[in-house]
């Protein structure tokens, strides 16, 4: 962001207001890892935040502080209107089309007041006020770190504001292993571990809290894991059916799209996962290298993301959309 831009955050956020921090539909552990922590910080400021979530965020996130708090729209959507046409400003963290809201989308494009996008994401749209918009972060929460540096208020990043932004800062650098975690970036882990942040513990509560049937499920996407070693390409497909008959909730399919890619050889993975309820196929597609799979998303299954993680969507049947990929992974050199 520029001086100028700062200038005006810093004077929007001179005088307490209400204000609406949005994450982005079915959001993971950045979403709401930034959406919370700006929470936190907002709080300290004497605002009066509240985070509006499209639809519900998965369960091994509830731990996450104050996220009892988060409203959902798709559960209230007059109460969650109501409070949306009266606040003062709005920021929307980890997106940057308001589409990826759902629902959400008609009330938000029709607000005449500031928003501020604060996003790590390719080719943002222009419906924000302010942007603070860098793809070469790994993360929205390492954003959100940098952007409370831009207001000079560092010294209230606490434990609490630091638990939530070393969430989304581990989830989305694949805990530190991804190519856009820098420097940097393991120092503000570092700086959030010296204030207390429990580094040993939330991976388990990221990564190992199970439950029986996750397992079961991820053991049989495992065993539908198609590889074509000629193309450098792995894909898993989950039905319906299949996500029923291990008791699917939100959150049981995180990562399974990475299998794919652990496969000496395999630079690009996806998992296909069908949902009856929103009659669509659920992609994500994930690479290694070089190969673009926001590009390959956005070209073929209007989604999008980053070069190396990315999803997508498709209107067809689960069996006519693997269909369509295997004869585009025919068509491509990977």
């Amino acid at each position: 962001m520029n001086e100028k831009e700062i200038l005006a955050i810093q004077e929007l956020l001179a005088s307490p207001k209400k204000i609406a921090i949005i994450p982005h539909r079915s959001p993971d552990g950045d979403a709401m890892g930034s959406t919370l922590g700006l929470y936190h910080f907002l709080l300290k400021l004497n605002h009066k935040p509240v985070v509006i979530a499209p639809n519900e965020f998965p369960e091994f996130l509830a731990w996450l502080p104050s996220s009892e708090t988060v409203l959902v729209y798709e559960n209230d959507k007059i109460n969650c209107t109501k409070i949306l046409n009266d606040v003062e400003l709005v920021f929307t963290l980890d997106f940057n089309a308001l589409h990826r809201t759902g629902e959400m989308e008609h009330v938000l494009s029709k607000l005449s007041v500031p928003i501020i996008m604060i996003d790590h994401h390719q080719l943002p749209d222009s419906y924000a006020t302010y942007t603070y918009s860098n793809t070469s972060f790994g993360s929205t929460c390492e954003m959100i770190y940098n952007f409370i540096g831009f207001l000079d208020k560092k010294s209230l990043i606490d434990k609490t504001i630091a638990t939530c932004l070393y969430t989304g800062i581990l989830t989305d650098s694949g805990g530190f292993r991804f190519p856009k975690t820098t420097g940097t970036t393991h120092r503000i882990a570092a700086e959030f571990i010296d204030l207390g942040v429990g580094n040993t513990e939330i991976p388990n509560l990221l990564f190992d809290n199970n439950s029986y049937d996750r397992l079961q499920l991820l053991g049989r996407a495992l065993q539908n894991m198609e590889v074509l070693f000629d193309k450098k390409t792995a894909y898993i497909s989950l039905s319906q059916k299949e996500l029923d008959e291990f008791n699917y909730v939100k959150g049981d399919t995180e990562g399974i799209v990475n299998y794919g890619l652990t496969i000496k050889g395999i630079i690009f993975a996806a998992i296909f996962i069908e949902h009856r309820d929103e009659n669509i196929i659920k992609i994500s597609f994930r690479s290694q290298g070089d190969f673009d799979v926001n590009q390959f998303a956005r070209t073929h299954f209007s989604g999008g993301g980053h070069i190396n993680a990315a999803g997508g969507k498709s209107n067809d049947s689960l069996e006519n959309t693997i269909k369509k990929f295997e004869k585009i992974i025919e068509s491509i050199t990977i």
